[in-house]
């Protein structure tokens, strides 16, 4: 057998072998998990604005009227883009984890 041909083969293996086991995320999937990971500092361990960033900066609790008015477009322009010292997570979530948190902050309404 060549060389062409058999570094061929090893690359084909190798190929098969990576798409017959499952792809594994490492990445937090549920909102409950992106929100313990990304938000929970600022915005409480239940969204309660009860951390000691949230009593600094005025957060209001996520289940609170004046959060949940806001429509799913605006909670995601807001988690995309920042608000006030809210940083942007632009590039540091997927579209779909931002779907995700969205969907859980709605969970937290009072």
């Amino acid at each position: 057998m060549n060389h062409s041909l058999a570094s061929k083969l090893v690359i084909l293996v190798l190929v098969s072998a990576m798409l017959s086991f499952p792809v594994m995320s490492f990445a937090a999937d549920s909102g409950a998990e992106l929100f313990a990971a990304k938000c929970q500092a600022c915005h409480g361990k239940a969204g309660d604005a009860d951390s000691p960033m949230a009593k600094k900066f005025g957060v209001h609790p996520l289940g609170s009227p004046e959060v949940q008015k806001n429509s799913d477009a605006d909670l995601t322009t807001i988690i995309t883009k920042g608000k006030d010292k809210m940083p942007s997570y632009d590039g540091k979530l997927t579209p779909d984890q931002i779907k995700s948190l969205v969907s859980y902050i709605r969970t937290l309404k009072k």
